[in-house]
């Protein structure tokens, strides 16, 4: 492809993505699968200028004083402008005169602190941490948390293969990655020795303190990582139950269980009414994901204060239910993959204030049982992981025992 032919693909997709209706990886995987002419080469070049513009979305839009995905795509490209805008069959149009005369008045004025921080101003009210947004702007690494091998041969396998892969800082069960990996052409992956998972994830299934003997129920499993990592956490041993009122998101999961070789966990969307002696009920909540924009940097255009009210109800309807379906003496553990303190701390004190039957587990001790580095939060009530402090997705757990009798 030409230049101005790989820009008006860009253009295109960006005009999609930032109408904040749908996941831009989907945009993208729906544009390229109906372009099968466009090269390997064209199309690593289209994806990484389209995830670059989201990434920078607000500065560009500022400097632009326009959030047109033209405009946008100007500012990005303002140093090769007659090579990308050339007027080619296949490429965008020229410039107009409007367009030049705008792009040489450069914009001067200092970026408001949201702007710098790439985050929606209510949500950047809510994080008032400048370096935190940004460290949430910076992409990901790759994680894979070994299965049924141990971390030091998934290590070996992987080199093997030619991947230049390293351990991850907190997790035992963790393999990081800065490059690319084909997963179809990956066979420490295709043999089930291992599975992607975010670090932070990995050490939330780790702290949920697992035995063969417990009754264990991953509600809202939702993609079932949770789940898998407890079934190899098990041996393989015990079962779990791994729930989703979603039947569609639950099949979804069965491909993972063949390739993993895991027997011990069982899918269903109904729990009866008599189910009430969970020794773990774990509920790895719906939540608006902000602990993800490493990976998913427009989720952030998408989120609104009336979808956040409505998870926060669904949080703590969820905890109600699992208050109720735990033993006594049994552990309720909630985690989002939210740094928002109205899904974290805020769900978790409401809930304590009607359900005094509940404690806090000293999570400190928990880690320091199974994991070897340095716990890394002040709470050991409630434990916050991120990108700045950690270096993993943002993530928060806080476990909770019930003793009917104390209460």
């Amino acid at each position: 492809m030409q230049s101005g032919a790989r820009y008006q693909a860009v253009l295109e997709l960006i005009s999609e993505i930032f109408k904040d209706e749908k996941p831009a990886d989907a945009v993208i995987n729906e544009y390229l699968r109906a372009r099968k002419y466009i090269g390997a080469k064209d199309r690593r070049f289209i994806t990484d200028m389209v995830w670059e513009l989201i990434r920078n979305r607000m500065k560009l839009s500022f400097d632009a004083e326009s959030a047109a995905p033209r405009q946008i795509l100007l500012q990005a490209a303002r140093d090769k402008l007659d090579e990308v805008f050339d007027g080619s069959p296949y490429g965008l149009a020229p410039l107009q005169e409007e367009e030049r005369s705008r792009l040489a008045k450069e914009n001067t004025q200092p970026y408001p602190a949201f702007v710098e921080a790439e985050c929606p101003e209510w949500l950047f009210a809510k994080i008032k941490n400048l370096e935190f947004c940004k460290a949430l702007n910076r992409p990901a690494m790759v994680n894979f948390r070994a299965h049924n091998h141990s971390r030091d041969e998934v290590l070996c396998r992987l080199r093997q293969e030619g991947l230049d892969v390293e351990p991850t800082v907190y997790s035992p069960l963790g393999v990081k990655s800065a490059q690319r990996v084909n997963l179809a052409n990956c066979m420490t992956y295709q043999d089930g020795w291992i599975d992607v998972q975010d670090e932070a994830s990995q050490l939330a299934a780790i702290l949920c303190d697992v035995r063969p003997t417990h009754k264990i129920i991953d509600y809202c499993c939702g993609a079932g990582g949770k789940s898998l990592a407890l079934a190899h956490l098990l041996g393989n041993q015990g079962k779990i139950l791994a729930y989703d009122s979603n039947a569609k998101r639950l099949d979804k999961i069965k491909p993972r269980l063949l390739r993993l070789g895991v027997r011990n966990i069982e899918l269903t969307d109904i729990i009866a009414d008599s189910d009430k002696d969970f020794d773990r009920f774990i509920i790895d909540a719906p939540c608006s994901g902000t602990g993800t924009w490493r990976r998913s940097p427009d989720a952030k255009f998408r989120l609104n204060e009336k979808k956040l009210l409505e998870l926060v109800r669904v949080q703590q309807e969820i905890l109600h239910i699992g208050a109720e379906k735990t033993k006594n003496g049994g552990r309720l553990i909630y985690m989002t993959c939210s740094v928002l303190a109205d899904e974290n701390e805020h769900v978790i004190d409401r809930f304590l204030a009607g359900h005094p039957e509940f404690h806090f587990v000293n999570i400190r001790k928990v880690w320091e049982k199974y994991i070897e580095t340095p716990y890394p939060h002040k709470s050991e009530n409630m434990l916050r992981l991120s990108p700045l402090t950690t270096g993993t997705d943002g993530f928060f757990v806080c476990i909770l025992e019930k003793n009917t009798l104390g209460c």
